[in-house]
């Protein structure tokens, strides 16, 4: 066989969501080594045919439902956890059934100001303040985008040192290695999975390298008539981006040729601050997810 499929996961805590066409699997590890699987109806994007709009939309998906998966995953690996504290019972007294669905939409407003503090707002007003000691008016964009760059890599850098966080990020590796494997057409065994890459063009982190360097280049073209005018002007911009980005990660995901290599490079580089060696028990819970997302009729899970 051989082909690129629609399919894609998120690691999570011990363990990996993996989305398919119609169904998604949350597979985890629990704490007396089972492998547990959790399947639900795949949410569909309601801009999925609209070019650009459809990767803001999906953005906004990929972090309320990422959310929830991790904070599930987080049930399953410490089940003696605190679970209700006061914040829990308020949840469930004000959304009920909803208390999930209401989690996953506040950590993606969370999780999005977080991001626009740290890899909007930051650089530009670093770059603001410089310009007021340094002679770097005729260089602030340039300035500006290496900040960027920087904070971005640091960012990614430290959390990879997290012992935590680092096995989440073998989980990832795992969840690349089993869709390389399903995509060359071959069995989904431990030993054909471990022999495959874990560098794939249509990853998350490729998507938010990319969505740097487009910013970048779209700033430039920004005018900068104030500190404070221009992070007015790049909020406006960010959907323009954002959407951008995940029509080039398609693209990349797409097509095996030139520009599609060199698109993908950066991102693929970027990865190996994410994405980690896994051992053979991360494989099998890889395994146990994309199996049970695979659809009967595989052309409906073609890229």
């Amino acid at each position: 066989m051989g082909f690129k499929t629609s399919i894609g996961g998120q690691a999570v805590i011990e363990g990996i969501a993996m989305k398919g066409p119609r169904l998604t699997c949350l597979a985890m590890r629990s704490p007396s080594g089972d492998i547990q699987t959790e399947i639900s109806d795949t949410e569909k994007n309601p801009l999925k045919n609209i070019p650009i709009l459809r990767g803001v939309a999906a953005m906004y998906l990929s972090l309320k439902s990422g959310y929830s998966y991790i904070m599930r995953s987080t049930d399953v690996a410490f089940p003696d956890g605190e679970e209700d504290d006061k914040f829990d019972r308020w949840l469930k007294e004000h959304f009920g059934e909803k208390t999930n669905q209401a989690i996953g939409v506040f950590a993606a407003v969370l999780a999005g100001f977080l991001s626009v503090a740290l890899f909007v707002l930051l650089p530009t007003v670093i770059t603001g303040l410089l310009a007021k000691v340094l002679p770097i008016e005729n260089i602030k964009t340039l300035i500006e985008g290496i900040l960027k760059v920087i904070i971005f890599l640091s960012y990614l850098f430290l959390v990879s040192r997290m012992k935590d966080i680092k096995r989440v990020f073998m989980y990832h590796g795992a969840e690349h290695k089993s869709i390389f494997c399903f995509e060359a057409g071959e069995e989904l065994t431990v030993e054909n999975v471990r022999k495959m890459g874990r560098f794939h063009p249509r990853c998350g982190t490729s998507f938010l390298f990319i969505t740097v360097l487009i910013s970048i280049i779209v700033f430039s073209f920004v005018p900068w008539t104030s500190t404070l005018m221009r992070v007015l002007y790049k909020l406006l911009c960010l959907p323009v981006i954002m959407g951008l980005s995940y029509e080039c990660i398609k693209y990349a995901g797409r097509h095996d040729n030139i520009l599609s290599r060199i698109m993908s490079a950066p991102g693929l580089w970027v990865q190996r601050l994410t994405v980690f060696e896994p051992d053979d028990e991360m494989i099998e819970v890889a395994i146990a997810a994309l199996k049970a997302v695979i659809p009967e009729d595989l052309s409906e899970a073609e890229l």
